[in-house]
């Protein structure tokens, strides 16, 4: 039996602030705020679930997630292409899911999202999910606010929260969903 192949870690630079970049051969598994104090966690995490280990390094993937990320952050994306490698359990991967179909320049409340999952009940256990998503701003977490409209519970921190919510509602007009200049 092979050994897997290595999960590659870059780092990119985006204006609000650095991020680690980590993928596999089956794409994009963590998109991090490098002063997260959870990043080591994390990466630690995704060895143990993918069973491999990290090198410095680049791949299809991480070099797509650095010109989508560009792209997105000139306000000329609103839909990320890369492919994910998620690893989560069933209703983790649920939740994410539903993240990524809000859509750009929108929010939901928590308790939209649950029922979206179909777990009416379980906002609590959604919002829990949220926050164990490993790909930023791709898997858009951060368009998941409070029911009352308050911002609320990102681990990148609320003022990147608020910039990442106005960035987007500030570049949705007119433009169509995926559409580049």
């Amino acid at each position: 039996m092979t050994s897997p192949s290595p999960i590659v870690m870059h780092k990119l630079d985006t204006p609000l602030g650095s991020m680690c970049a980590c993928a596999t051969d089956r794409g994009l598994c963590l998109l991090e705020f490098v002063d997260r104090p959870v990043l080591e966690d994390e990466i630690s995490d995704i060895q143990h679930q993918l069973k491999s280990t990290v090198v410095a390094g680049e791949n299809t993937h991480t070099r797509q997630a650095m010109r989508e990320l560009a792209e997105y952050f000139e306000g000329r994306r609103q839909v990320f292409e890369v492919a994910l490698d998620e690893a989560g359990t069933a209703f983790q991967l649920a939740v994410w899911r539903a993240l990524r179909a809000i859509p750009y320049g929108e929010t939901v409340s928590y308790q939209v999202q649950a029922g979206v999952v179909g777990q009416t009940a379980a906002v609590r256990a959604v919002a829990a999910a949220n926050g164990q998503n490993r790909i930023a701003i791709i898997v858009p977490c951060h368009r998941v606010i409070g029911k009352d409209g308050t911002l609320t519970g990102y681990g990148g921190g609320l003022p990147r929260k608020r910039w990442l919510i106005a960035h987007e509602q500030r570049h949705a007009g007119g433009m169509v969903q995926g559409e580049l200049f």
